[in-house]
């Protein structure tokens, strides 16, 4: 997974955190469907799994995000939303999907499941046969992100700050594999950093804003590369 500096987060944990959990009831999130789509400007299968993307993305219960990955700037083109812990993210999911490596385009549905995703209905397909995360209770408001009690897998998951563009964006490319095109991406992710941990107590960290007009998601998950206990957006 990626290395992280110490996350610099206040956390609420035992009665404190009952408390806020409590108080933010009635705002919990409904369990969501995370889809995410590795691709890559520089990779010529990638496009029509960008479009299908763009199809679920505003499919009630769907959390859609774009992971731009970085193993193919090599062929003349730097992804401008490409980063290493977004390649990182996708490597750690191979072994338990059953993959040597990692592969664009790839949608990896509530992080247990995966698909191509290139052609028509694919993703579709595998967010009814996947359905919602099933975890913790799981809000964001007020400046903070409230975990419920429940039962962690192993005794530990890691707790995801996800910062994204909502909507579409359309990105020209001059060089590489799909030089001249223009290829829209759809919920594109700009940071990814772990918050912390959750052991199955009520937990509660701060949430600084963010900043630039990003989306925020948090994303509860078992470690390694697992599945997706919960996940929250606002």
């Amino acid at each position: 997974m990626p290395r992280f500096s110490a996350p610099r987060f206040a956390v609420l944990t035992g009665l404190g955190a009952l408390a806020l959990a409590a108080s933010l009831g009635t705002a919990a999130a409904q369990p969501l469907t995370v889809v995410e789509l590795f691709t890559s400007q520089g990779c010529s299968s990638c496009p029509p799994a960008n479009a299908n993307l763009i199809k679920v993305k505003d499919q009630p219960g769907v959390l859609a995000l774009s992971f731009n990955v970085t193993y193919w700037d090599y062929l003349g083109w730097k992804d401008t939303f490409g980063k290493q812990e977004f390649t990182q993210r996708q490597v750690s999911y191979e072994p338990s999907l059953g993959h040597d490596g990692p592969f664009t385009p790839q949608v990896v549905v509530n992080g247990h499941a995966d698909v191509v995703g290139a052609a028509q209905g694919e993703i579709e397909h595998l967010i009814k046969a996947t359905g919602k995360t099933g975890g913790p209770s799981l809000t964001l408001e007020g400046g903070k992100v409230a975990i419920g009690a429940g039962a962690a897998p192993g005794g530990k998951a890691d707790v995801w700050l996800v910062r994204y563009a909502k909507g579409v964006v359309q990105v020209p490319v001059a060089r590489g594999e799909n030089t001249g095109r223009t290829l829209p991406h759809a919920n594109v992710v700009h940071a990814l950093e772990k918050l912390g941990n959750w052991s199955g107590d009520a937990t509660a960290y701060a949430l600084p804003a963010a900043a630039g007009g990003l989306s925020t998601a948090v994303l509860v998950q078992s470690p390694g590369g697992g599945p997706i206990l919960a996940a929250a957006t606002n």
